[in-house]
């Protein structure tokens, strides 16, 4: 009996600690895209809650929240520009943007694009 009550106990302490770890994780990823999204200019025509001269963050978020290739749609978007999906003015490519800074932009933006503290 003696022994259980330690196991539960290790295993709310583990389960809290990697709770805790997993958050700061997204914490750090959340500011790296934001900072990400912000040198890039992304920032210039894009808002996390309000349309600007593109659709917020949050309103594509919605739009590809059921899509099982958005990742690989809006990677793609965001790397050769386009037009059409949202209206008539055209969104530039980012072309100096690496696979693994695009996929982190892109995973942000779908979880919603959470705001920065």
């Amino acid at each position: 009996m003696y022994l259980k009550r330690i196991d539960v106990k290790i295993i709310f302490i583990f389960t809290f600690f990697a709770f805790f770890i997993s958050v700061a994780h997204a914490n750090a990823e959340d500011e790296k895209a934001f900072a990400i999204a912000k040198q890039n200019a992304c920032l210039g025509c894009h808002a996390i809650d309000k349309k600007i001269v593109g659709p917020s963050f949050q309103s594509v978020q919605q739009r590809y929240k059921s899509d099982a290739n958005a990742q690989v749609f809006l990677k793609s978007k965001i790397a050769k520009g386009g037009n059409g999906s949202w209206g008539v003015v055209p969104m530039p490519a980012n072309t100096k943007l690496s696979d693994a800074d695009l996929s982190l932009l892109v995973s942000w933006i779908l979880r919603g694009a959470p705001k920065q503290n």
